[in-house]
């Protein structure tokens, strides 16, 4: 009902797409640990922008219980990091290739060290496979992972609940417009 209410209260609401001259990829992900009350699963999320403009955003629930933040935070990196594969490999079979890095935002230093760090340990072997992926794409310099502020991470309006406030300040960076409104 709150999305139904939200929806009629903003009928001229769209992205604005601006023109740029760049095709720079770069995404944010997150994951709310253990946020749901009923079952303590995880809900991770991730925006793509390309060139600038938000293309993509996905919010879901995980399908396992996560038995640290930093285990949903690299679930979640996980899946914003297929979706980047996905778009870079699309923009290369459109003439675009990529030849920097992406940056994927994220807010758990926990997971950015796992992810950066060279050795596999005992601790992390229950994302072994997640791991391995990223891994791979840091080794080949496809992808790195910036810390980004919690109060800078975009996601947390679709794995959280946030302020009217941040909520309407996230909308305007992400191109979020009212066609309506005065300007």
């Amino acid at each position: 009902m709150r999305v139904l209410r939200y929806l009629k209260s903003s009928p001229g609401r769209g992205i604005f797409f601006s023109k740029n001259d760049h095709l720079n990829i770069t995404g944010y992900t997150d994951a709310d640990w253990a946020g749901n009350l009923t079952d303590r699963k995880s809900t991770s999320g991730y925006f793509t922008f390309v060139g600038g403009n938000l293309v993509t955003c996905k919010s879901n629930k995980q399908n396992i219980v996560a038995l640290s933040s930093a285990k949903a935070e690299f679930r979640g990196m996980t899946k914003g990091l297929c979706e980047i594969l996905w778009i870079k490999g699309l923009l290369k079979e459109l003439g675009y290739p990529m030849e920097t890095e992406i940056k994927m935002y994220c807010d758990n230093k926990a997971a950015i060290t796992i992810a950066n760090n060279p050795v596999q340990h005992d601790r992390t072997k229950h994302v072994e496979a997640n791991r391995h992926l990223i891994k791979q794409k840091l080794e080949e310099k496809i992808v790195i992972f910036p810390f980004v502020k919690s109060e800078d991470q975009l996601t947390d309006i679709l794995t959280k609940t946030v302020s009217s406030k941040v909520f309407h300040c996230s909308l305007n960076k992400l191109g979020i417009r009212d066609i309506f409104a005065t300007t």
